[in-house]
């Protein structure tokens, strides 16, 4: 049985990720950060539900700013696989706490890239990387030999990230892959996420509970994909025979006007009697247009995305619809558990 740690597992990646692993198998370590109230409910359906599955999930305390408690979890674990998922990472507050997400989303990485070093593990790392690091760049479509040029601090932090598990690599001998991950999305994104704040709103405007919604920058274009099928990538990567590093995207490209059109249409709701422009959204520095070249992918990992942009539209409307029902109902709510 292969044994697996997963950083922000409690997030929307790690949640997905540890039901594939579940799934085929794994035992399945995760970390999570101490505080005053549970955040698990991403990976709370798991416990009930999946009783033979729930018995290899483990959950355990450390902080990717706390060397010392990511070594003594790296000793006592052992882990085969790290998925390091963990960060700060949304764009917008990186702009307000630029120093704690440097210090959590770059020196994290070398914490744990430190520990696998310091401790002799044979392990494989797998890094998420994050299609923000192309920032302004000109080219386009983005592929694995893009020049980087970062617009956030956060997307800097996240170049860090990636060429540190390089030098690792190529100094060391370490397993370690980069997943240049491009937008992608699902009902267990964050609801201060543009896409997620779009398909949350729609649903409590329906109920009667929200009556404008507010947005900033409506032209910005992202490559948009379905968050189970970008972990499925992940794991691929782990299973190569030498690492290296992939963009996944789909390749296509749509802007941010476009994801709330089409969920308002496909909620019956015209937009324009909803939705408010407020400066105070916009960013200090935009990145306008990120569009993947994901053919590497394809042609090494064997790996295709196959849930295109209004089909993942439709899916985040209708999973946020069902939980303002169910919240209004006062049925038991948990959070979608669906994957292909």
């Amino acid at each position: 049985m292969k044994r697996a740690l997963i950083t922000g597992i409690t997030g929307q990646d790690g949640s997905y990720l540890a039901e594939l692993l579940l799934s085929s198998g794994y035992e399945v370590h995760g970390i999570k950060r101490r505080s005053s109230s549970f955040n698990t409910s991403r990976i709370d359906n798991i416990l009930p539900d999946w009783h033979e599955r729930a018995a290899r999930l483990f959950l355990h305390f450390a902080d990717l700013s706390d060397s010392t408690s990511l070594i003594k979890l790296l000793y006592r674990i052992q882990p085969d696989e790290i998925y390091h998922l963990g960060a700060q990472s949304h764009v917008k507050v990186s702009f307000e706490l630029p120093e704690y997400t440097g210090d959590v989303t770059a020196l994290g990485t070398i914490r744990l890239l430190e520990g696998i070093r310091e401790l002799g593990c044979k392990t494989r790392f797998y890094q998420a990387s994050s299609s923000e690091m192309f920032g302004t760049t000109p080219e386009y479509p983005q592929r694995e030999t893009t020049p980087f040029r970062p617009s956030s601090p956060y997307a800097c932090s996240k170049v860090f990230a990636h060429w540190i598990t390089v030098n690792y690599r190529e100094s060391y001998g370490l397993f370690a892959c980069n997943g240049i991950l491009f937008n992608h999305e699902s009902p267990r994104r964050g609801e201060t996420f543009v896409s997620r704040k779009i398909t949350r709103a729609i649903a409590r405007i329906r109920a009667g509970l929200q009556e404008k919604l507010f947005m900033g920058n409506l032209d910005a274009k992202r490559d948009w994909g379905y968050t189970p099928e970008y972990v499925e990538a992940m794991w691929r990567m782990m299973q190569l025979d030498s690492p290296d590093d992939f963009v996944i995207a789909t390749g296509e490209t749509h802007s941010v006007r476009e994801f709330l059109e089409s969920a308002f249409q496909y909620a019956g709701l015209d937009p324009e009697k909803y939705v408010e422009i407020d400066p105070r959204y916009f960013r200090p520095t935009e990145v306008n247009y990120l569009q993947g070249d994901a053919s590497k992918a394809e042609r090494i990992l064997g790996w295709r995305p196959k849930v295109k942009f209004h089909e993942l539209v439709r899916l985040m409307v209708d999973a946020d619809i069902k939980l303002i029902e169910d919240e209004l109902s006062g049925r038991p709510i948990l959070q979608d558990s669906t994957r292909d």
